[in-house]
């Protein structure tokens, strides 16, 4: 077996992911770690609107292994029978282990932020401005808040979902377009720079804010160099890239449905590989 061919049989064990929009990425990066390592695994995502469905067919057919995107992160929990800890302490799932039929949820954005707020040796003494108030939102703010950043503002236009992230957090909340002064560390976790999207070629914040900044963080994974990491690398900021969060939240939820760690190395091999 090669990393750019699986040999699937009747015992081979399915994951798969499910979205509203689903992209290659996971697919490609799951496979070619089951092919390299040789795993009896294949991946396939899947554009869904019936989440209920979906899970029911999770528990019928066995399968391993189930990614969550939007906007079924929340939908999802009802369905399932036992949250993590990863999960739980922010109310989004967005990774589903099945074992013998017992569906136990994950949220491995969360892991992935926390791993990078170390990597990134981001400083906890920094005031945050995080656009966005979803399942994301939630993830990035929470491993924030777990990581001792206790000065923030959450910028959302849905008040609810802005007010209790907020107050989950100890931070303040601000309706719509960030209007705030500064903040040291800028966090994007809206659809503003994706590419396809209605906003892909604009800013989350303005150039000014940018300038002001220490850091920008933008979770947008595709493309890679989004608007936002374009304008802060062009001002000399260090910056967090949507593609390390999707990359790391992939590894471990490989890791959860196969018990395998791949090397540093195999896991730079499925990225590239996956971004083709």
């Amino acid at each position: 077996m090669t990393a750019s061919k699986l040999d699937i049989g009747r015992e081979t064990t399915l994951c798969m992911s499910v979205s509203a929009r689903p992209s290659n990425f996971g697919t490609r990066f799951h496979n070619h770690l089951y092919a390299a390592l040789g795993l009896d695994f294949v991946y396939k995502a899947f554009g869904v609107q019936d989440i209920a469905g979906v899970v029911a067919g999770i528990r019928a057919l066995g399968i391993r292994g189930c990614a969550v995107s939007m906007p079924f992160k929340e939908a999802v929990i009802p369905l399932l029978d036992e949250l993590d800890p990863s999960a739980a302490a922010i109310g989004s799932v967005n990774t589903i282990v099945n074992t013998g039929g017992h569906l136990r949820a994950y949220n491995t954005d969360y892991t992935a932020i926390q791993l990078l707020i170390g990597r990134h040796a981001l400083n906890p003494a920094a005031r945050v401005v995080l656009r966005g108030s979803g399942g994301m939102g939630r993830a990035v703010a929470s491993a924030l808040r777990d990581a001792g950043f206790t000065r923030g503002v959450i910028v959302a236009r849905n008040e609810g979902a802005g007010r209790d992230l907020a107050e989950r957090c100890g931070w303040d909340w601000q309706p719509g377009a960030p209007d705030v002064n500064g903040g040291d560390l800028l966090v994007n976790v809206t659809p503003i720079g994706m590419a396809g999207g209605a906003e892909e070629h604009d800013l989350a914040f303005t150039p000014e804010q940018i300038a002001r900044a220490g850091t920008v963080f933008d979770v947008v994974a595709l493309p890679s160099e989004t608007p936002l990491i374009v304008e802060a690398r062009r001002q000399g900021k260090p910056v967090v890239t949507g593609l390390e969060v999707v990359a790391l939240q992939a590894l471990e939820q490989f890791v959860l449905y196969t018990g395998v760690r791949p090397t540093d190395e195999q896991v730079a091999a499925a990225v590239g590989f996956a971004r083709t």
